[in-house]
């Protein structure tokens, strides 16, 4: 009797060390599990975030982007590099929806500057922009470089050339004999005595205010809010 007691003794503790050595490999592989659950939960949460959140807005090539220059820009006084800035003029909307808004800073960057005499007689000037920002973001852009150019003494004329609302015709002309600027849609300047105009020596002359559209050679995609 006493030996068989002592059998079940020594076969109740073979099986309790065989669950518990069982038991402790199965804890070591639920360990990872939960400690991956809030890596699990961190990702549907991104994942339902980016669900719900909405599509940027695809402004498309060939976009036309109205500004208005924040300073007086000079084909005399301008090198090539120089930065600039200016307003949106006229909001630009994708789908019905506003991607760009109206008063929206822009930069950019002087293209190419000429003064006069040192370019067959004549001027030229042409301008790009590289960033605009909306909803305090920047977003750089590839635009246009829309070339406005002087002929040489004896004609009081300036040309714009490529990337504007006329789609890279040569528009407009200034005028001479002090009826000041019209450039054409190009440049948006309205007759009198702002917008783009000669200094005495034929160099071109880019007021403050002055109009000017530039077209998107890339599109860009602008977050909603």
């Amino acid at each position: 009797m006493n030996r068989c007691l002592a059998a079940i003794s020594m076969s109740a503790l073979s099986v309790g060390m065989l669950v518990a050595g069982c038991q402790k490999p199965a804890d070591q592989q639920s360990g990872p599990d939960a400690n991956s659950s809030p890596s699990l939960a961190e990702a549907a949460k991104t994942a339902v975030k980016k669900a719900i959140e909405p599509k940027p807005l695809a402004v498309p090539v060939e976009t036309v982007i109205a500004v208005v220059l924040d300073q007086t820009i000079s084909s005399k006084t301008s090198k090539p590099g120089d930065k600039f800035s200016a307003t949106v003029e006229s909001p630009v909307e994708v789908a019905g929806k506003v991607a760009i808004p109206k008063g929206a800073r822009a930069e950019g960057v002087v293209k190419d500057a000429k003064a006069a005499g040192r370019f067959k007689g004549g001027a030229a000037l042409a301008l790009t922009l590289t960033s605009v920002t909306v909803n305090g973001k920047d977003y750089e852009i590839q635009t246009s470089a829309p070339t406005m150019s002087s002929k040489g003494k004896g004609k009081r004329t300036a040309t714009m050339v490529g990337g504007g609302a006329a789609g890279g015709a040569a528009v407009g002309a200034i005028a001479g004999g002090g009826k000041g600027a019209a450039i054409g849609a190009l440049i948006g300047a309205a007759a009198g005595t702002g917008g783009a105009g000669f200094t005495g020596n034929r160099d071109i002359t880019l007021a403050a205010e002055t109009a000017l559209d530039f077209k998107l050679l890339r599109p860009v995609d602008i977050k909603q809010n």
